[in-house]
């Protein structure tokens, strides 16, 4: 692979405290429950995981979703919300202190999701609609871009053009697995290296990777015994940022409660993260980037 610049930048605005993510840069933790399920839970979630992070001294944006669109069935829990998600979110940043990132479904929600989010989503089933990646890029905030499931890795640039196009150059790339079948996903490690030969940080989202697609008729099932183990392949791998969705009950959780990681794990996962990434920093600064042809 060529050498390509680093596209670095920071996450977060005002005072909440920001995060740099990019190239030679800390590791960054992306998580939370996958849905704002109420106020009460979201500021206990995003304050017990910032004392993970802060013992550990990994920076940290708060993730949980106002509104879950792609739920498999009409029964199933879907979000609290635009205006009450959004209040909830704002809230968790002035109190806790850390950037919170949501994700977005229709074009119209993009403009007051970026009044509020540090970090906009553009959910992988999305991630070529150019109406989604237009109103993304005009709110101005830093994209976390989801390459979806049936996209090659290599195929992402296209996204990236068109959010480029639309005058935004600050883009996280996450993989979270691809389609191998039906009702399962695998992860193409090779995803990280070709996906960071854009410059922009890269992201693996383990919680959706070990995810088992609608497998249990109307939700989906998922492996999480499986996630430390793709968490240490993807971290030797290159990312710059680890996305979990984390819970402190996960049998209850409102949504995904067959992949979220309960919070009793997280410590010790983002141990292992930040020292396999601290190594490979350190391996690429003794051998350099070593362009196998």
């Amino acid at each position: 692979m060529n050498k390509i610049k680093s596209k670095d930048f920071s996450i977060g605005y005002g005072k909440v405290k920001k995060v740099k993510v990019g190239k030679h840069n800390p590791l960054v933790f992306i998580g939370g429950p996958c849905a704002i399920e109420s106020r009460d839970h979201s500021l206990k979630m995003a304050s017990r995981i910032k004392k993970i992070c802060e013992k550990l001294k990994i920076g940290f944006v708060f993730k949980s979703c106002f509104n879950k669109d792609c739920r498999s069935s009409p029964d199933s829990f879907n979000g609290v919300g635009l205006d009450e998600g959004l209040k909830i979110l704002q809230e968790v940043r002035e109190k806790i202190n850390v950037p919170v990132v949501s994700d977005f479904s229709i074009p119209s929600w993009a403009k007051p999701t970026g009044e509020v989010v540090d970090l906009i989503q553009v959910p992988a089933y999305l991630c070529r609609q150019t109406s989604i990646l237009q109103a993304a890029a005009e709110t101005k905030r830093p994209i976390l871009l989801k390459k979806g499931q049936f996209m090659s890795p290599w195929n992402m640039k296209n996204s990236i053009r068109k959010i480029e196009y639309y005058g935004n150059n600050k883009v996280i790339l996450a993989d979270r697995g691809t389609f191998f079948g039906y009702n399962m996903l695998v992860n193409d490690m090779r995803c990280f290296p070709i996906m960071s030969e854009t410059g922009y940080p890269v992201c693996y989202d383990a919680t959706h990777s070990i995810q088992m697609p609608t497998s249990m008729g109307n939700i989906s099932g998922g492996q999480r015994e499986f996630i430390p183990s793709l968490v240490r392949a993807a971290t030797a791998c290159g990312i710059n940022a680890l996305f979990m969705e984390v819970h402190d009950n996960p049998s209850k959780a409102k949504s995904d409660p067959n992949t979220v990681l309960d919070i009793v794990y997280l410590e010790r996962i983002l141990t292992m993260a930040k020292k396999m990434h601290q190594e490979r920093i350190a391996l690429d600064k003794k051998y350099g980037e070593l362009n196998v042809k």
